[in-house]
């Protein structure tokens, strides 16, 4: 029997600052965003308007950087840093709510589909939450970028089919 679980720590909170791995699927694994050519991501428009909302993120959340980031046929990881005092940025002061991990890639997802939905994909869907893992060493911060970057060259060629 499948039990569902909560996706995320019960009492951690999502909006401090570090380093979160993020993954999200598109609905069915269904591959939209383009292909996988001799080891590298040929984006189509869909995946371009996916990797432009990621790094859309950090330019409207003025705490939060894409440290690294892959558009994938059927999803994107990335690593998401909130730094929410770094940089000069003191969001501390009364009226700037930092948002959760949840919260932004919420955003990330409305953005994307809102777009792709625009350019005549209306059947367009996420899959429900996203995966996470909470960075807490340099060499697992290391190790996640090289995943990342690498992911591509990691594909099959048999998933590369629409």
């Amino acid at each position: 029997m499948y039990v569902n679980r909560p996706m995320r720590l019960a009492d951690y909170d999502y909006s401090q600052d570090g380093y979160y791995f993020v993954t999200s699927c598109v609905q069915n694994f269904m591959s939209v965003f383009g292909y996988i050519e001799n080891g590298v991501m040929c984006l189509n428009l869909f995946g371009s308007i996916a990797y432009q909302q990621l790094y859309w993120l950090g330019s409207h959340y003025p705490y939060i950087t894409i440290d690294t980031a892959v558009v994938m046929p059927n999803h994107i990881h990335c690593i998401v840093c909130i730094d929410h005092v770094g940089q000069g940025r003191d969001l501390d002061l009364p009226g700037h709510k930092i948002k959760s991990l949840s919260e932004l890639i919420g955003a990330f997802k409305m953005r994307t589909s809102k777009f792709i939905h625009r350019n005549g994909y209306d059947d367009f869907k996420w899959q429900s939450s996203f995966y996470d893992t909470i960075i807490t060493s340099e060499e697992s911060l290391q190790i996640i970028r090289d995943y990342i970057t690498c992911n591509p060259t990691n594909w099959p060629r048999d998933r590369n089919k629409p």
